[in-house]
Parts: structure tokens; sequence; C-alpha cells
């Protein structure tokens, strides 16, 4: 994510973050979802929509919602036309159309929704970057996005080491959540981190961060 893309980066109130590892992708996100207060502190933001692939959302719950229900249909339906698995490219190709369209659509309510997908096929392991603009980005390091971004950033900037596997992936994810977490109002309430290998699409940790007070 550029300096300018995060400028005009809206408040989507949410951190995720997508790692490429030599053996894989790792997705991972906060839980807390806000509407100016804490609405809601269980939110799964990473999402299966296919036996290897995952996305993770941001932005209006009934957007990505919805998209996230569309997408998992177009590609089951677009396998059983083409008897084959989709690509990891064509789904992100596919969800980019689905945002272009919404986003271009007349409404009442603006649509904002943003992903990160990540999958493993047989050309290897993916990450690719869905502005809510439609636009598709495919990384080879990595990427974050939402409210907190910045703070994850930092993290993964620093400690982000070309080649690092999945396992070590999966803990770089928490440390850049977790900054996200202390720093950013938006975010908070736990983790939830998914791996992306040659086995499948797999949650490794999903813990909840209890800040409640017992009298």
């Amino acid at each position: 994510m550029t300096k300018e893309e995060m400028k005009n980066l809206p408040k989507t109130g949410t951190t995720t973050v997508g790692i490429v590892c030599k053996d894989g992708i790792v997705l991972a996100a906060d839980k807390r979802m806000t509407a100016g207060y804490i609405a809601h502190t269980k939110v799964e933001k990473v999402i299966q929509i296919a036996d290897n692939m995952a996305v993770t959302i941001a932005g209006m719950v009934s957007e990505v919602q919805l998209l996230s229900k569309l997408i998992k249909a177009e590609l089951k339906l677009k396998d059983m036309q083409t008897y084959r698995h989709s690509t990891v490219k064509e789904a992100a190709n596919l969800l980019a159309g689905l945002v272009y369209s919404n986003v271009r659509k007349m409404s009442m309510v603006p649509s904002i929704a943003a992903f990160l997908l990540g999958g493993y096929d047989d050309t290897g392991a993916h990450l690719y970057g869905l502005g809510i603009d439609g636009s598709v980005t495919e990384y080879d390091e990595y990427t974050t996005d939402g409210s907190g971004c910045m703070f994850a950033l930092g993290v993964l900037e620093a400690l982000y080491k070309k080649g690092l596997s999945v396992d070590d992936g999966v803990k770089l994810a928490v440390k850049a959540i977790n900054s996200a977490v202390q720093r950013d109002p938006s975010s908070g309430n736990g983790i939830l981190v998914f791996t992306l290998t040659d086995k499948g699409v797999k949650r490794v940790l999903d813990k909840q961060l209890d800040v409640r007070l017992n009298a």
C-alpha cells in the first residue's frame, strides 16, 4: 500500500494483514466492529471463499457480507462451467468486478468494501489487494488495510524477511495486528489468523481479548 493510498483510505474500523511466505499465505484481522461506537466484538473478518482461498474484509458490513457470499457462489459456478478449479488470479478479478460494479451504482448508501485475497493454486501462493474502487494489486511480500493499517505496516516493514515460513508469518501477523489493536481505537477485541498452503485453508489462531473488568 502506497502512502498516497493510505492518505485516501476510509476509516473502515478494522485492521487486516496479508503476508506472502515461501510455503503459503497468511491472512489475519482483528475482531472489532465499529459504528461510531463498538458495535460488536466477535466479528470474523477472515472468510474462506473456496477450498484454497480466503479473504479479509474491511468496509461497510452489509457490503462485505454480500460480496463475500457472491464471490463464493461465482467461484462455484465458474468451476462447474469450466470443469476445473479457478486460479487465485481469476478469483481476484471476479471479486474486483463485483466491487467495481457496486461502487458505481446509484445508491442512498455509498458502497465501501475492500478485501485482501489470498490463496494457493497450481502456480503457487498469491496475495491480492482489492481497493474500494475495484482495483486489483498483487503483492509479493505483504500488505495491510483498514483504519489501523499504518500501525501494522510499521511492524511489517521492520520485521518482514523474504522467504519466511508460514509459521513465522503467523507470528509476524499476530505482532502486526496486535500493534494496531494497541493503538487504533477502531481495531481490537481479538485476532483471527488463517493460513493458505498446498494443504488448503486452515484457521490457526482465533483469540478473543477480554477487556472487561470483574467487580
